[in-house]
């Protein structure tokens, strides 16, 4: 059976994790990056109105939209309605007026509502976006609408009901999160797949952990294949899946882009020994210890400080065992936007008195206070 995007190639460029200089984007070193990716054949690059405070789009304007006939590629961004920023319905409009003018790119090929689920979603519906997109895509400036989601089965399976006309939507799948009770990447796929709905895949290299194992891990995906990088089985566990429009790689360098289209200008899906090493993988990387955080968020109403604490548990979880101080650093910072740090802390021992798993929450937002800042 058909389906939107089947035609597309596994791999696609994210825009997220640009190559930097300074505070700018090195937009050489992305032009490279942009030729070499086109000149193997692959076409989809997706970037957003927030990424690096818009010199993302900008950036996707110079690299790409500038330089390549616009019917050659196809090109995904997305409108961010909970941005504290936003108070109207015309602020939240306007954004999809600034992406249009910084790609300078005439139309999307895929369009996103940004980060469903959990609170997030009532923005959308407070500013009624889902007709204004709805108008955009009937005029022309839109071909396929969908959304992005980070959060649980629920969630998606709450939107997807109230909202079938979505054609698409992006998730966070990886073999680490496949079994995971927090991100739930299988159930999510398989609600998706429930609904009908093609996946585009983000975070298969989990924000760049994948990429850089524990040593007992490692060494399984080595004696499996020596010549393969991690991030290579992490890709090509999730471009495995079926109903796939295309796997995200937010690559931050030439050298990322060439070691990504050395296994997937060729892609063979994985084979059942190679599924059956990667599970391995997997269970030892959940038999590291973490904080026993079920995300029930009793602690959440009490808090003078407003800490968002499951959220800053979660990554200090995957911290725990991926070690990878930057990606967890980029988290932790979105965590924490716009409410209090960890450093924020009083230690009233409120939200201890009403948590289920009985953690010394305090000294954990100590320790979390001591690794990451603001």
């Amino acid at each position: 059976m058909s389906y939107l995007g089947e035609n597309i190639r596994p791999l696609g460029f994210g825009f997220m994790r640009l190559p930097m200089l300074g505070r700018e984007v090195d937009i050489e070193q992305t032009k490279q990056m942009v030729d070499l990716f086109m000149e193997k054949g692959f076409t989809y690059f997706d970037t957003a109105y927030g990424y690096l405070g818009g010199k993302s789009e900008a950036a996707i304007k110079t690299a790409l939209v500038d330089r390549y006939p616009r019917e050659r590629f196809q090109l995904a961004t997305k409108l961010p309605a909970w941005f504290p920023s936003v108070t109207t319905r015309e602020q939240a409009e306007n954004m999809f007026w600034t992406s249009l003018e910084r790609t300078g790119a005439g139309y999307f090929d895929f369009y996103l509502l940004h980060n469903l689920g959990e609170g997030r979603t009532e923005y959308f519906d407070r500013y009624d976006l889902w007709n204004f997109l709805a108008k955009q895509k009937t005029e022309g400036r839109i071909k396929h609408l969908g959304f992005s989601i980070h959060a649980g089965a629920d969630h998606l399976e709450e939107v997807l009901t109230a909202h079938p006309e979505m054609e698409f939507v992006q998730m966070q799948i990886n073999y680490a999160d496949w079994e995971s009770d927090t991100v739930q990447s299988r159930k999510c796929y398989e609600t998706a797949r429930r609904h009908g709905k093609p996946v585009i895949i983000m975070e298969p290299v989990k924000g760049g952990s994948l990429s850089s194992l524990p040593p007992q891990a490692e060494g399984l995906l080595r004696a499996a294949n020596p010549d393969a990088s991690a991030a290579s089985w992490a890709i090509r566990y999730a471009a495995s899946l079926e109903g796939i429009v295309t796997v995200l790689s937010g690559m931050s360098n030439l050298a990322q882009v060439e070691d990504n289209l050395s296994y997937m200008e060729h892609f063979t899906p994985l084979s059942e020994q190679e599924r059956d090493t990667v599970e391995e993988v997997r269970k030892i990387l959940a038999g590291f210890p973490q904080i026993s955080c079920t995300e029930c968020n009793y602690c959440a109403p009490g808090c003078p400080k407003s800490i968002p604490i499951s959220d800053i548990f979660r990554v200090m979880n995957e911290y725990l065992v991926y070690h990878n101080q930057a990606s967890a650093q980029t988290k932790y910072t979105w965590a924490v936007d716009g409410v209090g740090d960890a450093a924020a802390c009083l230690g009233c021992g409120a939200c201890e008195t009403v948590c289920p798993q009985k953690i010394s929450i305090s000294e954990e937002l100590s320790a979390a206070a001591a690794l990451f800042h603001r």
